[in-house]
């Protein structure tokens, strides 16, 4: 790792973490509040949303446009510009891009589409993490900046392989940076699933078991692809894809960086605290391999 002990990352001019975890467990949050602290916040998505699949998301939201007469004529007469309003915050156009598959008349996708966009998203994921040294260098040569944080998404995982030391993404990363897993207890798991069965979002599944899961459905439910309610695939699937990614964070914490807990990070008010939090972390693991 990048930092080894913990007196090494207090003592530490330039901290550098890539925070990794489950969606909704409080990546953006601390980025954001270390944002706030002086640091530079670099996030995957929205690097993925901007300079990866910024175009395919634009022509995605042309292409209904052209379906209504006066807009057509519009776009047909370069009268009007759509393009996406991506932030940190709101990644809801790279979802929607990304989408979910199943009967067209619920906004579903057909399979084969579907599969085509979840290659595109994990080759501009494994695209966007590997920038991540060059965003180091420009936020300080350019901006100033020391301190640097990596805000990525909650598919890490399904584009790495954790047990692998030669791991040509991890290994670029993990030289730059300290990887961070934040770690959420079965009671935030219970809650990311009511919450998603509340609003099921589109995901990036790893290849392998996105048709694992999507024959099981098909054969359970007794549906033809087409008719499938997308909403029900995807709320289906989600338990069963926190408990496929939940070995591999783990994974990637035991070979390539530490641990936190999500309660914890909740709690952080200041990028001390934050910075306290990981010495603890690092502590923990020199006991653990002592």
């Amino acid at each position: 790792m990048i930092v080894e002990s913990a007196k090494e990352w207090l003592e530490s001019a330039q901290k550098r973490v890539l925070l990794f975890g489950m969606s909704g467990l409080g990546k953006t949050r601390t980025a954001a509040l270390l944002r706030g602290g002086g640091w530079f916040h670099y996030s995957v998505d929205y690097r993925i949303g901007t300079r990866y699949m910024g175009e395919a998301i634009a022509d995605n939201f042309k292409r209904e446009a052209m379906k209504v007469p006066l807009l057509r004529e519009l776009l047909l007469s370069d009268s009007v510009r759509i393009r996406s309003n991506i932030t940190f915050d709101n990644l809801a156009p790279l979802s929607t891009y990304l989408g979910k598959p199943g009967d067209p008349a619920r906004g579903g996708l057909a399979f084969d589409e579907y599969r085509n966009r979840q290659t595109q998203h994990r080759e501009a994921e494994i695209a966007a993490l590997l920038d991540t040294p060059h965003f180091i260098t420009r936020a300080r040569e350019l901006y100033g900046y020391e301190h640097f944080v990596c805000d990525s998404g909650g598919s890490i995982c399904e584009v790495v392989n954790p047990k692998k030391p030669t791991d040509p993404v991890l290994s670029v990363l993990a030289r730059h940076m300290l990887l961070v897993w934040i770690e959420g207890s079965d009671a935030h798991t219970a809650e990311l699933v009511r919450r998603f069965d509340r609003a099921p979002k589109p995901m990036y599944y790893r290849p392998e078991f996105l048709i694992e899961s999507w024959n099981s459905y098909l054969a359970e439910s007794g549906k033809a692809p087409a008719q499938v309610d997308p909403d029900s695939f995807v709320r289906w699937t989600y338990a069963r894809a926190m408990a496929h990614r939940q070995p591999r964070y783990a994974a990637m914490a035991r070979h390539w960086g530490v641990t936190v807990q999500a309660d914890d990070v909740a709690r952080l008010q200041s990028p001390a605290e934050f910075d306290d939090l990981i010495a603890e972390a690092l502590k923990r693991r020199a006991r653990d391999a002592a």
